[in-house]
């Protein structure tokens, strides 16, 4: 049985990884090591039989510190039921063709200035010196295990050794916060890259240089200044939705990077809003915005009778309405979408009443209103068709229908290139 000396080192950090959990400090059984792993497995996300190998894991490491050689490579298995601990010694087979012999009274040569030089001139990769801690020779390998190969590796049982020192004890510590800080982060990352794109809730944790945090549960997302929604204020201990936009893993912990500005954001919302969505009846076809200030939203219809703009807006309109105070009021035009780019046109000048739409080349289109209606069509500060203009990716030009070779300050509005241009023409991912 292993002695407490190793095994209150796992019991302890056992115990503070896992909330709530006692244990023992004189004493354990192994009722306890399985409600650690249990509890362990269940709270950080992590399978069970992989807990079980991190503790594996750390108990080879403290063996390989107190009673192996240097290169050796030591593997443990540790059995639940019984408590028995059994060692090995693990050897790669090689040959002269994958490592290198450095004969007997050999040096390798030393790099001047520690600075690291090319392996061999011809830029080809050095081959691992010859260690036979690790390595054992085809031929030795044959008398072992007949199909042995090269590449394979064999087991070699070790004596087993209960009394570990405070040295190695320490070392099976760091192996355990080293490899369940790896395992649950690979966890994290597994379970986030698949919400890529979605909606996600969370607490708002601590702001830092215009920046947001937010607790996500087993992770803490981050929303840059230029994702948040202009005007709109956090506070501490508020619960939102976030839209996550990418999970980046180059970082030491997962960088979950969450938006509140997205175009995309807006689409989700409504999908959570409308069901005619997810059963395929109605479909966002493209996105317009401005954050914190007006939305432009273009719904068609894939089956016959279901009116888009209805189902996007709700009876009475409470499904847009809910979208919108999710977006801190945000204003939202519902507008529907059509093949004839004039009567589309038409429709993302709404609430503006449009008289005509005249196409010209290259994507031009030229748009008459009744005065009367001039000021709502172009919007304060040209916001309208500005917005019209991206989500139609038209250029929009709009005149009076009284005065039709004046232009309008204000009244043309270019589709912007690069990724904004790409937004308003993508169909929106439901």
């Amino acid at each position: 049985m292993l002695t407490f000396k190793i095994f209150g080192y796992i019991i302890y950090v056992l115990g503070s990884l896992s909330s709530g959990l006692k244990f023992y400090k004189k004493m354990f059984d192994l009722k306890n090591i399985k409600r650690a792993i249990d509890q362990i497995a269940e709270e950080k996300g992590i399978d069970a039989a992989q807990v079980l190998e991190v503790i594996e894991s750390s108990i080879a490491t403290a063996y390989r510190k107190e009673y192996a050689q240097k290169g050796e490579v030591v593997r443990c298995k540790f059995d639940l039921k019984t408590g028995e601990l059994k060692f090995w010694k693990i050897k790669t087979v090689v040959d002269e063709t994958t490592v290198r012999i450095i004969e007997e009274g050999e040096e390798e040569p030393v790099q001047e200035n520690f600075i690291r030089q090319p392996a061999e001139e011809d830029g080809e990769e050095k081959l691992p010196r010859y260690n036979p801690d690790r390595h054992i020779f085809l031929d030795e390998a044959k008398k072992e295990k007949k199909s042995v190969k090269v590449g394979d590796e064999l087991e070699f049982p070790l004596e087993v050794h209960e009394d570990f020192g405070r040295i190695a004890a320490q070392a099976a510590k760091q192996v355990i916060l080293q490899r369940f800080r790896e395992a649950e982060r690979s966890s994290i990352l597994k379970e986030f890259h698949g919400k890529e794109g979605e909606i996600i809730s969370g607490i708002v944790q601590r702001f830092d240089r215009g920046n947001v945090y937010i607790d996500l549960g087993r992770a803490t997302g981050i929303m840059f200044s230029n994702e948040t929604i202009p005007g709109e204020h956090y506070r501490s201990g508020e619960r939102l939705k976030f839209f996550v936009v990418a999970v980046q893993e180059e970082t030491k912990t997962p960088g979950i990077i969450l938006s509140r500005s997205h175009p995309r954001f807006v689409s989700k919302l409504f999908s959570l809003e409308v069901p005619e969505i997810a059963d395929g009846a109605v479909e966002i076809k493209a996105i317009a915005r401005e954050p914190g200030n007006r939305t432009k939203v273009a719904f068609s219809s894939n089956a016959e009778g279901v009116d888009p703009v209805g189902s996007a807006v709700g009876q009475r309109g409470t499904r847009v309405m809910a979208v919108s105070n999710e977006l801190g009021q945000e204003k939202i035009d519902i507008v529907e979408w059509s093949e004839d780019p004039a009567k589309f046109i038409a429709n993302a000048l709404s609430p503006a009443k449009v008289t005509n739409v005249e196409i010209l080349p290259r994507r031009e289109a030229r748009v008459y209103v009744p005065d009367d209606q001039l000021s709502l069509a172009i919007g304060r500060g040209g916001q309208n068709v500005r917005l019209a203009a991206r989500l139609t990716s038209w250029k929009i030009d709009v005149r009076s229908q009284a005065k039709p070779e004046e232009v309008q300050e204000g009244g043309v509005a270019i589709a912007p290139g690069g990724e904004e241009t790409k937004e308003s023409k993508e169909k929106v991912e439901e």
